[in-house]
Order: C-alpha cells, then structure tokens, then sequence
C-alpha cells in the first residue's frame, strides 16, 4: 500500500496509461484516416476499428467519408443566345482518395469547396454557353447536367474527389430582361395559337362538307324510296278501284257519292248552290219517300 501511495509510483502508472493511449486509435464507419511517419503518408486505408501507432513520430488525420453537398451560390451565365441568366445549382462529392486529397489540398473540407466551387461555375458556363433559354428549360435538362457532372468529376478526380451528383436547382432570368423574354414568348404561343386555330377551322370546313353531302345523299335516296313506295301504293290502290268497280259498277258508282255526300255535308256551312238535275244529286232525284205508318 506504501508504494502504491509513492508519487513516483503514480505519476509512473499515469505516464504509462498515457504512452498507451498515444498507441491506439480508432476509426469510426463514418470516417477515412491516414497514418503520417514524419511527414509522410504510409498508410490510407484503414477499415473501421482500433488501429495501433508509434507515439510522436506517427500522425493519423480522420476525414469525413460521407456524401457532402455543397451549395454553390447563384451566379449569372450567358447562353448561346447571349441572354443573361442566374443559375443556383448544388453539389454532392465525397472523398475518393484520402491521400490524394491530404496531398493536394491539405485535408481541409473549406478548400475542397473552393476548388469545387471553381469547377461547378465553369461546368456552368461552358455548358450554358452552348444552349439557348429554351433547351435550358425544357428537353436539354437532362444532357445538361450529365455534362456538367461530367467536366466537375474529371477535374475533381486529381483531387481524390469523387462527385456524386450536380444539379441546377433553379434558372432565372434577371429582372432587366425578365420583362422583354415574357413578351416574347407570348408572342410565340399567341401564333402558335393562331396557326393551331387555324388548322382547327379547315379541319371543321371538311367535317362540314362533308357532313352536309353525305346528308343530301341520305336525304335524296329517302325521297326516291318514299317516291318509288308511294308509286306502289297508287298502282296497288288504282288496281283495287278497279277490281272493285268491274265487279259492281252500280254499288261502286253509289259508294263514292255516299263519300262525296259525307264530305260535303260535315263542314260548317249549310247552303249549297247546285242544279237540282245536277249528276250531284242523281240519288236524290230517283229516291222515294215512304211517310211512317201511324
């Protein structure tokens, strides 16, 4: 118990504890280190753990080896029309290369982004500059970003830089010319409209017409059916007059000035101006009235 109380003792107990833990290190999933042995980069790649090191000639430095975004300020670009616009776009990128990225811009995130930063505005404007504000905005969005993807990753990548993804998150046009692009695009869409009305209206002439021939054609050929059907009827009723009449002329010659009397006696009127031998009345003038019995 004595020599556990010495101060030599403890401050032994305390230098030991201490030169073990300068020994050991560890690496977390989220991160990448790098062994340094005076100055010089000896190991990169390390698996996630506990890892050993030689106390004050051996250095370790942990970076960050998950995605990263970095938001790259709004800049104005010229397109291939020389029109201005403000283009606010985003990157993600990790680190690919741990040495590489030790070596070049001394581990340190803040000039990563500056260098990034660089990169994104040129991509920016190199692909911009070969497109006008429609394909800008439109079917060339896609092509757009793989381009500019493409220029960032290929200058990143002596960087130890791998970038993930780039892309615009808004195109603007600036407030001077905002005005003057509007008016001409609704000039634009006012003629396409025009010429699309346009069409419709030739279109619906043709429907029309034809509409309106296919019409008289159904109306001609009813009135010939009708005209032909009535023609029967007309020979099937002459042809039944005359079949009735051969076969009783008397009782024929009867009948029809009994329908002559009913036609003539149902109106309104009840003055009629004839002859009394007028053949009207031949009926009349041979019929004979027999007074009632009492």
């Amino acid at each position: 118990m004595n020599r556990l109380a010495n101060p030599l003792v403890l401050i032994g107990i305390a230098l030991l504890l201490l030169l073990g833990s300068s020994m050991v290190f560890t690496v977390d999933e989220r991160e990448r280190a790098i062994k340094l042995f005076l100055g010089e980069i000896t190991e990169s790649e390390y698996e996630p753990g506990l890892h050993f090191k030689i106390p004050l000639v051996e250095r370790i430095y942990k970076f960050d080896s998950r995605i990263l975004t970095l938001d790259v300020q709004p800049e104005r670009v010229l397109t291939n029309e020389k029109k201005n616009l403000i283009v606010d776009s985003f990157i993600k990128w990790r680190i690919e290369d741990t040495g590489v990225f030790y070596t070049r811009l001394g581990g340190v995130e803040s000039r990563a982004n500056s260098r990034l930063t660089q990169f994104v505005r040129e991509g920016v404007k190199d692909a911009f500059g070969q497109r006008t504000i429609k394909e800008v905005v439109s079917s060339a969005r896609s092509s757009l970003r793989e381009e500019i993807l493409a220029s960032v990753d290929r200058q990143a990548e002596n960087l130890g830089i791998k970038i993930v993804d780039v892309r615009v998150k808004k195109v603007e046009l600036p407030g001077d010319v905002r005005e003057s692009v509007f008016r001409r695009m609704e000039q634009d869409r006012a003629k396409i409209a025009r010429e699309i009305r346009s069409q419709g209206e030739e279109e619906a002439k043709k429907i029309r017409a034809t509409a309106d021939r296919i019409r008289e054609e159904l109306l001609a050929e009813a009135y010939a059916r009708a005209e032909q059907t009535r023609g029967t009827g007309d020979a099937e009723s002459a042809r039944t007059y005359a079949e009735a009449y051969t076969k009783d002329p008397d009782f024929y010659s009867l009948y029809r000035s009994l329908s002559a009397y009913r036609s003539a006696f149902s109106g309104s009127g009840d003055v009629m101006l004839l002859k009394p031998d007028s053949e009207f009345f031949k009926y009349f003038n041979g019929a004979t009235i027999t007074p009632p019995t009492e």
